[in-house]
């Protein structure tokens, strides 16, 4: 059946939850159905109730699936259900079923931070940790909200609480001010600040704020723009390198070469993100092609089913894929035609 505008309807699908239990359902819907409204972003779908007797509408592979995520979180919502929760579980869910990716096979492995929770979910993550735990050198990119960043740190952290390294090192190239910072006021600290502030908070968040404090001062810790590595050797150090897209090849060959005995590196970055002035060459594109196949080095790519954020950064970043998808294909046929001219 169509509308009167040739467009298909969406197809209704009933479940009913069982056994009844109104407490249940009021935290599986959450305050004014906030829960509910995070499924339907996530899935494309909407969703009206009437008590325990839900009615899915949308396309049907999306509503079955629908249907499983609301049998799954109505079994957990014994106690509120809060949207973090909602969010995480959404995603978790959504990715138990894809397809094998090799080495991603079996559980997280377990991490030493302040969040006992956390591990990774999706089949990417679980590698992406997997590796940086078996390999000196790993390399993570991707599109924002994969968990990069925050899962290297992290491993960063378990590392070290397992002193299997003496201190983090912490470095992202700070390509606003050019790697030239004097015109910003303040002291060498005040300068970088704001361009390593993704990295400060996620150490806050998974180590506290005064244990980190404390070990700043102790220099177990070190965060500093790319710039200021060069000249050094780090020994017995978990080295992270964020936002890598926006490194020259001869930074990142610089950075590599700092690794000393006993350390660890994690490279992380997007490549459709690149700030570098237009004709100059990306760092981590061409360390990906160069050392591809280099041993000891692994390589995790990370894809829009692996973001780990609102529910509408996933559909965002496939728009934007899409887009890009079809304006390259315009100026491919384009610049055909105009050869053929």
């Amino acid at each position: 059946m169509t509308s009167q505008t040739g467009a298909p309807r969406a197809r209704a699908s009933e479940l009913l939850l069982s056994p009844v239990n109104n407490k249940q359902l009021a935290n599986l819907c959450g305050a004014l159905d906030e829960n509910l409204r995070q499924i339907e972003t996530a899935l494309d779908v909407s969703i009206a109730r009437r008590g325990e007797r839900f009615t899915l509408r949308g396309d049907p592979a999306q509503t079955a699936r629908a249907a499983e995520l609301l049998q799954l979180f109505y079994a957990q919502a014994k106690e509120p259900l809060s949207i973090d929760e909602i969010q995480l579980g959404l995603i978790e869910l959504l990715n138990r079923p894809v397809r094998n990716i090799g080495s991603a096979g079996g559980p997280s492995p377990a991490l030493i931070t302040r969040k006992s929770e956390l591990h990774g979910r999706t089949p990417r993550q679980i590698e992406y940790l997997k590796n940086i735990q078996e390999y000196d050198i790993t390399f993570g990119t991707g599109p924002a909200g994969t968990g990069k960043t925050y899962l290297a740190v992290a491993s960063a952290v378990d590392a070290f609480e397992r002193e299997l390294v003496q201190r983090i090192v912490l470095t992202r190239p700070a390509v606003e001010a050019g790697e030239r910072l004097g015109f910003l006021p303040g002291d060498l600290a005040q300068k970088v600040d704001p361009y390593l502030r993704p990295l400060y908070d996620a150490l806050y968040d998974l180590m506290g704020f005064e244990r980190v404090g404390k070990l700043f001062e102790r220099g177990s810790i070190e965060i500093a723009p790319l710039a200021y590595m060069r000249g050094r050797t780090l020994n017995r150090a978990f080295i992270i390198l964020d936002e890598a897209q926006n490194t020259t090849p001869e930074q990142m060959k610089m950075f590599l070469t700092r690794i000393g005995i006993g350390a660890k590196a994690v490279v992380t970055g997007d490549v459709t993100q690149i700030d570098l002035q237009r004709g100059q060459k990306s760092g981590l594109i061409e360390a990906r092609l160069i050392l591809r196949d280099v041993r000891g080095i692994a390589f995790t790519e990370f894809l829009k089913d692996d973001v780990v954020r609102h529910p509408l950064v996933a559909r965002i970043v496939s728009a934007y894929e899409t887009y890009t998808a079809a304006q390259e294909a315009r100026e491919a046929a384009a610049a055909s035609r105009n050869g053929e001219d």
